[in-house]
């Protein structure tokens, strides 16, 4: 079994496809919802999954509610958000709500599936080492802590989680963090990662900041 999973979407045909593909796929679902009502009520009763997949625009509540709902009443499974909403400003208040992963839809199952495998990975071997970001306050926080973070720290690790696990390449970088017209060189953009990658040590988490030689960088 490649692990438990708890679904929450009111759309009825992509939640029903979404059950199905996942179990025949190997993942064993705990239980899924249309509403965040529905989803508390069945969590009180039900195994503790291993990941969360919530629609952000349920009909009786935020998705990112929700999840503080589930979070407050103790389970702490990784959860990924879904969203018609692709913007970095949708996704960091997605992240800094306590969401560990954030898709957009549509969306193709197969990467669903990939994210999922990564969460259910990050529940059964790293738990606790996740980090939140603040979008008021501009702080990083984790296991061990919180980190105050410069505007554009905060622009820049923003503009990475957004894109988790892929190579952003480094003019998108500048062009998120800085503003526009701003003259900025390649090594100012390394020391600005290098306390990012300083931030995240210090708070405690274990997601790490891949350079892509040329190219970019990446958060793990």
């Amino acid at each position: 079994m490649r692990g438990v999973v708890a679904v929450v979407d009111d759309d009825e045909a992509l939640c029903t496809t979404i059950v199905r593909v996942l179990r025949l796929e190997g993942f064993d679902v705990a239980w899924s919802a249309a509403t965040g009502r529905d989803a508390i009520r069945r969590a009180a009763g039900s195994v503790s999954p291993d990941a969360l997949i919530l629609d952000v625009a349920l009909p009786d509540t935020d998705g990112r509610d929700l999840l503080g709902a589930l979070r407050s009443r103790g389970v702490a499974a990784p959860a990924l958000l879904l969203s018609a909403k692709s913007s970095v400003a949708d996704k960091v208040l997605g992240f800094g709500a306590g969401a560990d992963d954030y898709l957009t839809k549509p969306f193709v199952i197969d990467e669903l599936l990939a994210r999922l495998d990564v969460l259910v990975r990050r529940a059964s071997g790293a738990a606790g080492t996740e980090f939140a970001l603040d979008p008021v306050r501009h702080v990083v926080a984790g296991p061990s802590g919180a980190c105050p973070l410069s505007p554009t720290e905060y622009r820049l690790l923003a503009a990475l989680v957004s894109r988790r696990g892929e190579v952003v390449r480094r003019a998108s970088l500048i062009s998120s963090a800085w503003p526009p017209g701003s003259v900025v060189r390649e090594n100012t953009l390394d020391s600005y990662v290098a306390r990012l990658r300083r931030a995240l040590r210090d708070v405690g988490s274990h997601p790490s900041i891949a350079t892509a030689r040329g190219v970019g960088y990446r958060l793990d």
